[in-house]
């Protein structure tokens, strides 16, 4: 490691002010993937502002049809909260099998995803759940936060203070995990709710998405046959040591089918 500052605010607005003030500086949450980097000597912020005090971001609300996670809420809260098990328990099922032990105590939302990993799982959640994250200054839909791997529609100095998640009729995430690492070689998030049915995918491509096929196959018939059906193209699927794309294709429609099987049973 190396010489850096750091500091710990209680404020938003004073942790954003940092990062606007230094443009070397970085958000500290979790660190389950900015520590790693710096160690590497792949980041070397002059500065870290860990948010994990600010206490209006660690709150978990449900309220009108929405919950609402406050970035720094750690995994492991997620997953244990009675009210998200109550209201939308497939989120809570997601967040109770990201990572270890370990990395479902100090892992926050907001922090998994401001980094978007493309093999993370919380990305697959708010899209399929079309999900707003909050920042210090506007609301960002989910279908425009994702733009591509590790890239996001944040400004350097842009804060997630909380996410919102719509309710779902039905709602359910299964993943084909690296048994390694735990990350999803291909994870598949199915919600069916008023606006209709969406599907993401994550894992499987530069960054997650929404497949179409799969979509429109289950708005017709939200069923696991159906989700076994569609054929997934492995055109601009993610080919690597640990699967092929061709491969990964395979899985989509699988995982989808037992996604539906996970949110037909709680």
């Amino acid at each position: 490691m190396y010489t850096f500052d750091y500091q710990r605010p209680g404020q938003a607005d004073a942790a954003v002010a940092v990062l606007t003030a230094n443009g070397d500086a970085k958000y500290l949450a979790g660190g389950q993937s900015l520590l790693p980097t710096m160690r590497l000597r792949l980041a070397q912020p002059s500065a870290l502002v860990d948010v994990t005090r600010i206490a209006s971001m660690k709150d978990i609300t449900v309220s009108g049809g929405t919950v609402t996670i406050g970035a720094a809420v750690c995994h492991a809260r997620v997953a244990s909260s009675a009210d998200v098990k109550k209201a939308l328990p497939g989120l809570a099922d997601l967040a109770g099998r990201i990572g270890d032990r370990q990395v479902r105590e100090r892992g926050t939302i907001g922090g998994s995803l401001a980094n978007d990993d493309p093999a993370a799982c919380y990305p697959a959640a708010v899209l399929a759940l079309n999900a707003t994250v909050v920042t210090d200054r506007r609301r960002i839909a989910a279908d425009d936060f994702f733009l591509g791997m590790y890239e996001t529609a944040l400004q350097p100095d842009e804060l997630i203070t909380a996410v919102e998640f719509p309710l779902a009729e039905r709602a359910g995430y299964e993943k084909f995990r690296n048994p390694a690492s735990h990350f999803a070689l291909v994870g598949v998030f199915v919600a069916k709710g008023v606006t209709g049915v969406r599907v993401a995918v994550t894992g499987a491509a530069a960054s997650v998405f929404r497949p179409t096929e799969l979509e429109a196959a289950l708005s017709k018939d939200f069923s696991v046959a159906a989700a076994r059906g569609v054929k997934i193209s492995p055109d601009t699927l993610n080919e690597d040591m640990h699967a092929s794309a061709e491969y990964r294709a395979h899985l989509i429609p699988v995982l989808a089918g037992r996604a539906i099987e996970r949110a037909n049973a709680f």
